[in-house]
């Protein structure tokens, strides 16, 4: 994707919505996200963090809107297989670094959760078992959902700094361990309120009043594998 249709639109004289405002209010996807050219990656931390995005021309500036939910995908390294030793991989420990690395730290940093989806055994392919259906995670969401509008009369992915804070306040057991892992993982400011802000999130979830350590390792651990 050119960095000009993720952006904005400039066919004709007046720029139009790019891919991050037609996303507004929803979801943006991107597949194979190291396949991106960085420049276009990079653009995007400004719309994450401010969520409007200004493009500024020689007679004119102009700003849309850019409030949506970025979600992306990648392979741990350019042939697919670097799971778990896998032995199919023919990628070296350098290809893989070098692979990984396309994505910033700085944009890592914007995205809250970073999962692992190693593939499925044959087992669990073949286990008709299931825990929990979409209808009860629906359900689910929607307390938590109805919990924080209550609470603060937003989300907690818009409360400030100074209202987290106030809404997410931590226990010395929590304290300690966040402490821990500040210094562990060299969290950023950014990157520490945003496992703050999760930490609430998996609270409302399991619809607690306060966070405890169970909520807050579970958000520490949805942080990236990748170094940088």
């Amino acid at each position: 994707m050119p960095l000009a249709s993720i952006i904005v639109n400039d066919r004709g004289s007046q720029p139009k919505p790019g891919e991050v405002s037609l996303a507004h209010h929803g979801v943006l996807f991107l597949d194979e996200l190291p396949e991106f050219q960085r420049k276009v990656l990079e653009v995007l931390r400004q719309p994450l963090e401010s969520q409007h995005i200004t493009i500024s021309r020689a007679a004119q500036q102009q700003t849309f809107p850019a409030q949506f939910q970025l979600i992306a995908a990648m392979n741990p390294c350019p042939c697919g297989y670097a799971f778990n030793q896998d032995t199919r991989c023919t990628c070296s420990a350098e290809t893989i670094r070098r692979y990984q690395s396309k994505i910033s730290g700085p944009l890592l940093d914007r995205i809250d959760l970073h999962v692992e989806m190693p593939p499925l055994t044959a087992h669990e392919l073949q286990d008709q078992h299931i825990p929990e259906t979409s209808a009860q995670v629906q359900s689910r969401v929607i307390l938590a959902h109805q919990l924080q509008l209550k609470r603060q009369q937003k989300t907690n992915q818009a409360l400030s700094t100074q209202a987290l804070e106030r809404h997410a306040q931590l226990d010395n057991a929590c304290k300690h361990i966040f402490s821990l892992a500040q210094q562990r993982l060299n969290l950023s400011a950014r990157g520490y309120h945003r496992i703050l802000k999760v930490a609430r999130t998996i609270a409302d979830l399991d619809q607690s009043k306060d966070i405890h350590v169970q909520h807050l390792t579970e958000a520490l651990s949805f942080r990236s594998p990748f170094d940088h």
